[in-house]
């Protein structure tokens, strides 16, 4: 075997060849010299054809037709396995894809591969992927703008969900690492004892990374930017009827997106601060109540998170504030947040129950009335308090188209 050597050209395997075809001639024994050469040719020619001759996969829809005429089939007997008989016109004529769904259907009816019917490279995760894709809210998440390119009907985005929720968790660089976020020891979790939609909390961080991707901020952020005196300061932008937007062009001049994405079902969202890919601090919030104060709150609430808590072993913090029983964590984000708008020493809601003492402590700290009267009536549990005065909506200061 002295003579043998790789195949780099079409001589050398045209030579490998009639090599090949001498030694099949003499049928050498197993071990033999001979016998060696043989196994090694017949190894090297095969490297070669197939890198010089590769074999394009079957095409799927051809792949299907084959098999119909093995079995006899004709088109309404692939009805079970596509859904309708226009489906299968259209699937058969090339005008609609395959979808995931019908891929596993024909795959087990008709004993054809997986792997030959799948075209797309998102399919391929898709199949191999565990994930339940009919467990996502795919009705509150096409509302909310999740699937933009997507002009079809509710029922076609059932029908191609593994597909375009594929799309959709791929769109950030950890779209798939968020999978099931309740589990994972790195996401924080304020919650009452309610059974939270894992599917929708995990749709909800992909959309919220996807619109920090797409929110450019000018500056990168310094670590410990945000303390007290910065939060305070912060506070103080309530005052201004404009109080939302100027909350957020602060946050953007320093490094931090703030991103507004409404809640899910059954997540209990109030808001959330993570960080997003190139290492700028996202806070996010869900507006699911259309109040002032509880924008202000629960803003200050994770920027106190990001102040004394977020790091590499906490990545995100998700919470419902109006969870009771809260950890130490929460508690001392919530003790800083207050601390921000009204300090300690100035502060008994029982004081506070008339429109004009509110005034003049809002007017005495500078911050927006409406949050001393939220507090007041927290604290008191009395949310009648005060009628329709301090009541202003927030939801009209963002697009959340």
């Amino acid at each position: 075997m002295d003579h043998i050597r790789l195949i780099k050209s079409d001589q050398d395997h045209e030579q490998a060849l009639a090599r090949l075809m001498t030694l099949m001639d003499l049928e050498p024994e197993d071990g033999s010299k001979e016998g060696d050469e043989l196994d090694v040719l017949a190894v090297l020619i095969e490297k070669y054809e197939e890198e010089k001759f590769p074999i394009d996969p079957p095409d799927p829809i051809e792949a299907i037709k084959f098999r119909m005429d093995q079995q006899g089939l004709i088109k309404k007997d692939l009805i079970p396995f596509i859904g309708s008989a226009p489906k299968v016109t259209e699937v058969l004529n090339g005008k609609r894809n395959l979808s995931i769904n019908m891929i596993r259907k024909l795959s087990k009816g008709l004993g054809i591969s997986a792997d030959v019917l799948i075209k797309e490279p998102n399919q391929q995760q898709a199949v191999s992927s565990e994930v339940d894709w009919n467990s996502f809210p795919l009705a509150e998440m096409r509302k909310n703008g999740y699937f933009p390119d997507f002009k079809g009907s509710l029922k076609e985005l059932k029908e191609y969900a593994a597909e375009q929720l594929n799309l959709f968790l791929s769109s950030v660089s950890n779209g798939f690492d968020l999978e099931r976020a309740l589990l994972r020891s790195s996401a924080h979790l304020r919650s009452n004892d309610k059974e939270i939609d894992s599917y929708a909390l995990w749709a909800w961080q992909v959309r919220v990374l996807q619109k920090a991707k797409d929110d450019t901020l000018k500056v990168s952020y310094q670590k410990g930017t945000v303390d007290t005196d910065w939060m305070k300061k912060l506070a103080e932008m309530s005052w201004s009827s404009q109080g939302p937007e100027l909350a957020k062009e602060y946050l953007n001049g320093h490094g931090i997106h703030l991103i507004i994405e409404p809640h899910l079902p059954k997540t209990y969202l109030d808001g959330a601060v993570c960080t997003s890919c190139n290492g700028n601090p996202i806070v996010a919030l869900t507006l699911r109540y259309d109040k002032l104060d509880n924008f202000w709150f629960s803003l200050m609430h994770e920027l106190a998170h990001l102040a004394l808590h977020v790091d590499e072993t906490e990545t995100w913090f998700l919470d419902d504030l109006d969870a009771h029983g809260a950890d130490e964590k929460e508690l001392e984000a919530d003790a800083l947040a207050k601390e921000c708008f009204i300090p300690l020493e100035s502060w008994n809601p029982k004081r506070y129950t008339d429109h004009i003492s509110v005034r003049e402590l809002a007017n005495k700290l500078n911050i927006s009335p409406c949050i001393i009267a939220g507090r007041v009536r927290y604290e008191l549990d009395n949310h009648k308090l005060f009628g329709k005065l301090f009541r202003e909506k927030v939801r009209n200061h963002f697009d959340l188209n």
